[in-house]
Parts: C-alpha cells; sequence; structure tokens
C-alpha cells in the first residue's frame, strides 16, 4: 500500500511538560486512521505539527514521501478548530470566500455542499446554522480545493446523537471516495464504527496502535449450555481453547485469537457432543481502551 504520512519521533515539549514524546506512526492510503487518548493525551498537538500550526521541539514527519512544504500542504484539508465563517453571509458566500483564499474552483462548491447535507440549507446565513450544520460547513471548507488527506480534530464534539451520526456518515462517504482520514476523538464507539486502524496515545506517549480488524480477532469468550457430562473434557481438548471455567449449568470458554465459536461447535460436533445453547462476547474497543490505559499508568 502507498504510504501517505510516516512520523518519525515527533516530539512537542512546552516547558517541563512533554505534549508529544518520540511519536512514531504510518498512514498508508485509504485508511481512516484514528488517534485515541483522554485530554491532555496530545492529540491536538499531533494534529497541529502535522499542519505546521506548531513547531515540534524535534523529530520530522513526511507527507506522500515528501518533506511538509506550502505545496504538500495544499494536498490536506484540516478542521483543528472551527473556522471563521462570516455570519450574516451564507453558506454558499462563504465557501466562495474560502475557496478564492485556497485556490480552489468554485466548481467544487455544489459537490461539497452534498456531501455534507447542505444544499437545501445553502443560502440561509451561517449565524441561523445549527452546531451540527455548523460543523458539516467546516467539513466542506477542508474538502472544497479536493485534498487528498483530511485530517478532523473531534469532528462530532459537542453535537447531539442525531448530528454524530450525520458527521459519521459523511466521513464514511468521504473515505468511500478515497480520500485517506486522520482523526482525533475520545469518543470510542464512534472510531470503532468508523475507522479502519487507531493508536492510542497516554501523556504524549504512543500506548498502542493496530487495525480496527485486530480487535474483531482478539479473544473471544464462549457461553455454553450443555447436557452431557463429559462436555468440559472436550471443551478443554480444543486446540483453540485457552481455558475453561464452570458456572452453575454453563462453561464459559475463552478462546485464543484467530478462532471463532463456530469451530469450537464444529469440534463438539464431530466429538458427539450437541450444546442446548451457545453466545459469544468478543472484546470491545472500549474494554481494550481502557485495559491498555491501565497497563501504562
Amino acid at each position: 500500500m502507498e504510504r501517505v504520512l510516516k512520523i518519525n519521533k515527533l516530539t512537542k515539549k512546552f516547558g517541563r511538560l512533554c505534549a508529544v514524546n518520540e511519536l512514531e506512526l504510518e498512514v498508508m492510503k485509504g485508511q481512516v486512521f484514528g488517534i485515541l487518548g483522554p485530554n491532555g493525551s496530545g492529540k491536538t498537538t499531533t494534529l497541529g505539527m502535522l499542519m505546521g500550526v506548531i513547531l515540534p521541539t524535534s523529530g520530522d514527519y513526511s507527507w506522500m514521501g515528501e518533506p511538509p512544504t506550502h505545496t504538500i500542504r495544499r494536498k490536506i484539508g484540516a478542521v483543528l478548530e472551527h473556522p471563521i465563517f462570516y455570519p450574516y453571509l451564507s453558506g454558499q458566500k462563504n465557501l466562495e470566500l474560502m475557496a478564492i483564499i485556497k485556490q480552489a474552483p468554485v466548481e467544487n462548491i455544489p459537490k461539497v455542499l452534498d456531501l455534507v447535507g447542505l444544499t437545501d440549507r445553502k443560502e440561509d446565513k451561517y449565524k441561523n446554522y445549527s452546531l451540527g450544520m455548523k460543523q458539516r460547513l467546516a467539513i466542506a471548507t477542508a474538502l472544497v480545493n479536493d485534498p487528498i488527506v483530511l485530517i478532523l480534530d473531534e469532528p462530532t464534539n459537542g453535537l447531539d446523537p442525531m448530528g454524530i451520526a450525520q458527521i459519521r456518515d459523511i466521513i464514511k462517504k468521504i473515505a468511500l471516495s478515497g480520500k485517506t482520514i486522520i482523526l482525533a476523538s475520545h469518543l470510542l464507539d464512534e472510531v470503532e464504527k468508523i475507522c479502519t486502524h487507531f493508536a492510542i496515545l497516554m501523556k504524549g506517549n504512543k500506548v498502542y496502535d493496530g487495525a480496527m480488524g485486530d480487535i474483531s480477532r482478539s479473544e473471544e469468550v464462549v457461553t455454553i449450555t450443555a447436557p452431557q457430562e463429559n462436555v468440559g473434557t472436550y471443551l478443554e481438548k480444543f486446540k483453540g481453547t485457552i481455558s475453561v471455567q464452570k458456572d452453575d449449568h454453563n462453561y464459559l470458554v475463552k478462546l485464543k485469537p484467530g478462532f471463532s465459536s463456530d469451530e469450537l461447535n464444529r469440534f463438539l460436533v464431530e466429538n458427539g457432543v450437541f450444546v442446548s445453547q451457545l453466545s459469544t462476547k468478543k472484546k470491545s474497543l472500549e474494554k481494550q481502551f481502557l485495559e491498555i490505559l491501565a497497563e501504562n499508568k
């Protein structure tokens, strides 16, 4: 895969405070990459350095294999804070001004308005927009120059559930168009629904990074109810079993990563053991996130 972003030992210190400590990351083309972490973990500082608004203390990074020049940054759209819009101008007029500033074709405006769902409200004044509409217009400004990469800092912050769902759908549409997306968030559920890959920062240090799919391949716990007395013996014989616990009439089986409840059930049937009930539970991003933070306190 083509590498879009390479971060090498990127560090930012504010006096004694080390906001980002020797961060190393890679983002590949087409990924939706989430940067997770509690408040003060260094997410926003990292994005600020990547966009050139914060000067790194040490380390470096490259976009598309090139150093971060003004020309390269024109290929990147970003919403780090709410852009300054003219409240008495319409959404359309605000976008036209942004297109002029970015030297982007005004012909791009109808497409981005449609993408963020503001075509029907484009003539309304900005001051009459809801918070969700303002955030969607901000995303539209980041897309007006048709960037290769889109950077979003807490894109659903402060929105109600409907607004969060709308932003989520917009991000998915943008990703389907082939753009690479990098977003910072503390909303684990949203990241799990949107991102293909993620990293976790804590006190400026990267404590984890990997594919979202790795979570689905993590340990799976299967609850089994079976009438046979010897079911526990066969559960322990299964090659994918880590441990077996008996809980009243149920068995709790922890499976190794890469093994599924379907394989376990097939193994039992092949050995003449038939279950009356089988349910599975996989580790969520929230649980993995909290475990990682606990390990790195």
